[in-house]
């Protein structure tokens, strides 16, 4: 399926081979891969073909975050589903040069929206890394809860990390 979500500002479609030019720079960069579970550092073109051999395995939606304006691309968003329990956990990143401009809610808005109305998910799920206070921003304009922290949850880079876990049903976000 090729999905295709619009947003005012943005434009969320499927990952493509041409991508890879504008994907690896911005993706390098140590600051976004330092707020990311799944991003390595350095980022290098194979990571970047590595990526596209694995989008859309088991039902997920990965998709680019392009600017309307000039098409530039400015990040990713994805939901990643767990079929069994009709829930999806919701990831993102942005390129540094985007960073503070509500791209990052706009998008992940659009794609939960689509996770609770077209795909019919019971709950969406997020989490970020303590001190993450962006990404917190981020969970709470979609209405998510705060339910918790997951203390050293993660190893990055030779650090034990917290996650901070948040959620939100579908009946919050259809009928808040």
């Amino acid at each position: 399926m090729h999905l295709v979500l619009e947003t005012e500002r943005l434009i969320l479609r499927p990952w493509a081979e041409s991508d890879i030019p504008e994907l690896v720079p911005l993706i390098g960069a140590r600051e976004v891969a330092a707020t990311t579970l799944r991003i390595p550092h350095p980022y290098r073109e194979e990571h970047a073909r590595e990526f596209l051999r694995t989008v859309g395995k088991e039902n997920e939606q990965r998709l680019s975050i392009r600017l309307r304006s000039d098409g530039r691309l400015c990040g990713g968003v994805g939901l990643f589903p767990t079929a069994a329990h009709q829930h999806a956990e919701l990831g993102y990143w942005l390129g540094v040069p985007f960073w503070g401009h509500g791209y990052a809610t706009e998008a992940a808005h659009a794609v939960v929206r689509y996770g609770f109305e077209q795909i019919q998910f019971h709950r969406i799920f997020a989490s970020h890394f303590e001190g993450n206070v962006a990404s917190a921003r981020v969970l709470e304009k979609l209405g998510m809860r705060h339910e918790g922290c997951l203390r050293q949850h993660i190893l990055k880079w030779g650090k034990f990390i917290d996650l901070e876990l948040y959620a939100i049903l579908r009946q919050e976000f259809i009928s808040p």
